[in-house]
């Protein structure tokens, strides 16, 4: 099969049709400010003269429709935890992501424009990059969690093949790079995570446990469904040096797990610096995260991408990121399914218990 060539697993989601409930929403909301504003402007023209010169100016409030918080997270400082303790005591949980993606040449948001930079970009790494990343991989035995595109396994078995053969975990980021979720449905987004998870599983033998959203995008019902559809956690927040619960309306355990945008190779293209420079960023977040889990156990993610760090010039630092890393005791490599697992299983209830404690001790004093 070519990489021009349409899956038929490709064709298993249907594009949303009609007004989706988030733009209607948007549209109500703009109306209701519309209104409020009328209102108050028809409110001071009625004002006596002499009475608005005689009152201080009023606060106006900002009614612009909006959410401060998601809810999906209690606050706990993270000086203020139960403390972590990784297998082996480790300080560090140390985790590899790939970002495996396909861009399409003709993006369904604009199928009359091709995308010749997004394709390409990311057809090199598929063709070149991936490969030189994963002997950087091989060399130093890292088993990694890719941010998987889906349609990625149907496009190039090769590329399938290698990684099943590595034993890597896989987590959602999407069907194609260039198809966001945004403006689906409820339906939509449940029939989407059903079919995520029976066809990766298809493919791989692997049961996909969680998620990046990225280029995927995501809906105010993602962690819902994902907890519904039996994931265990969510990387997209990137809140916290440490894992923590993500409320859903389910009840079920389910969690955050680092990711990272700062240890993350996009970034060599986005401020136009070069790998060595990549490198140190990478040696300091480690030295800082390994100090302070001598206290509490932290996690570290590196974010990569094959047609980033595969480049000639780049691979080179990987691979000393990689000893430097490896060459520290106390590291536990790993990846994001099996910090889920950890956590949930020994600390996810004492984050809960001590964050009502905290709840109960503000509601007294309040």
């Amino acid at each position: 099969m070519t990489p021009n060539d349409t899956p038929p697993a490709a064709r298993r989601l249907r594009s949303s049709q009609g007004i989706s409930r988030r733009a209607f929403l948007d549209r109500t909301g703009a109306a209701a400010v519309t209104g409020m504003a009328a209102g108050s402007i028809l409110a001071s023209s009625v004002a006596a003269p002499e009475a608005q010169a005689n009152q201080p100016a009023a606060r106006v409030p900002d009614s612009t429709p909006a959410m401060s918080s998601p809810g999906r997270f209690e606050y706990l400082p993270i000086n203020d935890r139960p403390v972590i303790k990784w297998p082996n005591n480790a300080r560090v949980a140390f985790w590899v992501a790939p970002n495996m993606e396909f861009f399409e040449y003709l993006p369904r948001s604009r199928p009359a424009q091709p995308d010749i930079p997004s394709y390409t970009r990311n057809d090199y790494g598929n063709r070149v990059g991936f490969w030189r990343m994963l002997e950087v991989f091989q060399r130093h035995k890292i088993r990694a969690c890719c941010c998987l595109n889906l349609e990625l396994l149907d496009h190039f078995p090769e590329m399938k093949n290698a990684m099943v053969s590595e034993n890597w975990d896989y987590m959602a980021h999407g069907v194609y790079n260039s198809r966001p979720i945004y403006d689906y449905t409820l339906e939509q987004e449940r029939a989407y995570w059903k079919d995520f998870i029976e066809h990766t599983q298809a493919l791989t033998g692997k049961r996909v446990l969680g998620r990046l959203g990225g280029g995927a995008g995501y809906t105010v019902n993602t962690d819902d469904l994902m907890a519904e559809a039996g994931c265990l956690y969510h990387t997209s927040w990137i809140i916290d040096d440490q894992p923590v619960p993500i409320n859903v309306k389910g009840g079920q355990k389910f969690i955050f797990v680092p990711y990272t945008g700062q240890t993350n190779d996009a970034g060599m293209l986005s401020i136009n610096r070069e790998a060595d420079y990549f490198l140190q960023m990478i040696k300091d977040q480690f030295d800082t995260l390994y100090r302070e889990g001598a206290q509490s156990g932290r996690v570290m993610c590196l974010s990569l991408h094959p047609h980033n760090i595969g480049r000639p010039s780049a691979a080179k630092y990987l691979d000393q990121a990689l000893r430097y890393i490896m060459s520290h005791e106390g590291v536990w490599h790993t990846t994001a399914d099996d910090i889920a697992k950890y956590y949930i299983a020994n600390y996810y209830d004492q984050f809960k218990a001590r964050a009502a404690e905290i709840t109960q001790r503000h509601a007294a004093t309040a």
